[in-house]
């Protein structure tokens, strides 16, 4: 059956809940439905919806680590005037659509700073004449809450307003019960889909492209400049000194810091590369010698997926624990060498760079369950059909 889908999307500092959500609605449309994805965080040039359309909310982003203060496009407080007219639009496109489903990115199980829109959304939605399921979209690991009231109050935004929740993980390498202490309470309505990864180059795949090389980024970048600062310092340190390296400026990250970052490789001469982020970069890390990165959701399944080894550099601002959570998992395991943010420097960097060297191969330990795209896709249209069954 064919359903209409209103998927909402919230990013505020990286870009990796933007790029989960594009890759969903881009196979939800091409499994034949008619989707929206509402978007709310800044555009991202170049992003693949496939069929899907894009209603692009007023932006907002975040000026701190701890995500307090919101800013609109031009760096403005948003105020109640402003918080109105996103509501108004999200709204007024629920009620265009008219979806079956709806679904939103982390709430009720984050996304507390944008209560003032995500819950007229999920009332407006069960007020419809036809009401359309609620799922919620969640990544494999939560941050960790330190007031148990707010976790009491996610339990109850869930069991009055949705149906599912959907754990985009492996249970197998971290269960949602890891980050969500009142898991029990949901759990006959979770489901984990396994990791969605999307782009994954074939193992037979000709392109030589990065073989050999050092591939270093940061996701969007918009955090990211001290680790590639860090790694170009490493390299003169490390046994890669004479390899070539990479370094990925994502797209978030400030013109400053970039041509910071060039001025700083300019004694490398060409050595060193100095770009903008590809969109071949699964390609460049399955054919590079080593990946340094930092633990966002996206790269780290795609290393897990195709590299051979790799340093970690996990974000560990303000009230964020999930990238850490993640790295310190896998470096318990041995798969990867991890540098804590705290003790970033350029030697603890190289020193790390030779022990991935000596260590095994990532793709030597068990392959993890990337089968995340299918699996929410066959999800969402068995609940779909189980209800126009019970409805008709």
């Amino acid at each position: 059956m064919s359903a209409r889908i209103l998927f909402h999307v919230q990013h505020l500092l990286g870009i990796g809940h933007l790029r989960r959500a594009a890759t969903l609605v881009r196979h939800l449309a091409a499994a034949g439905h008619d989707v929206i994805l509402t978007s709310g965080g800044l555009p991202v040039p170049g992003l693949d919806l496939g069929g899907a359309r894009l209603v692009q909310l007023p932006p907002v982003r975040a000026t701190d680590k701890r995500f307090k203060i919101l800013v609109d496009s031009h760096d403005v407080v948003i105020d109640d005037a402003f918080k109105s007219r996103r509501v108004a639009l999200l709204l007024d496109t629920l009620r265009q659509h008219r979806p079956d489903l709806l679904i939103t990115e982390l709430f009720p199980f984050g996304r507390r700073q944008l209560r003032f829109e995500l819950v007229p959304l999920v009332e407006a939605a069960r007020a419809l004449p036809r009401r359309p399921l609620v799922v919620s979209s969640v990544r494999d690991i939560l941050v960790r809450s330190p007031k148990p009231e707010r976790v009491d109050e996610m339990i109850d935004l869930f069991g009055r307003y949705f149906d599912y929740t959907l754990v985009h993980g492996d249970p197998a390498f971290i269960p949602f019960a890891r980050t969500f202490p009142r898991w029990r309470d949901i759990a006959d309505r979770t489901f984990h889909t396994g990791y969605v990864i999307d782009g994954l180059p074939a193992d037979d795949a000709s392109t030589q492209d990065g073989r050999g090389e050092v591939l270093v980024s940061a996701g969007g970048g918009a955090v990211g400049a001290p680790l590639l600062q860090a790694a170009l310092a490493a390299r003169p340190l490390s046994r890669m000194r004479d390899a070539p390296w990479r370094f990925l400026c994502g797209p978030a990250m400030p013109a400053a810091d970039v041509a910071a970052l060039r001025a700083q490789a300019q004694p490398a001469g060409a050595g060193v590369a100095i770009e903008p982020a590809r969109r071949d970069f699964t390609t460049l890390l399955r054919n590079c010698a080593l990946s340094i990165s930092q633990g966002g959701y996206n790269t780290m399944i795609e290393t897990l997926s195709v590299a051979d080894r790799a340093v970690i550099v996990p974000y560990a601002g303000g009230l964020e624990t999930e990238q850490e959570l993640r790295a310190e998992l896998l470096a318990e395991r041995g798969v990867f060498q991890v540098v804590p943010e705290a003790d970033l420097s350029p030697r603890t960097l190289a020193t790390s760079i030779d022990r991935a060297l000596d260590g095994p191969s990532i793709r030597t330990f068990p392959r993890i369950d990337a089968g995340g795209i299918a699996k929410t896709v066959s999800l969402i249209e068995q609940w779909l059909t189980a209800r126009e069954r019970k409805t008709a």
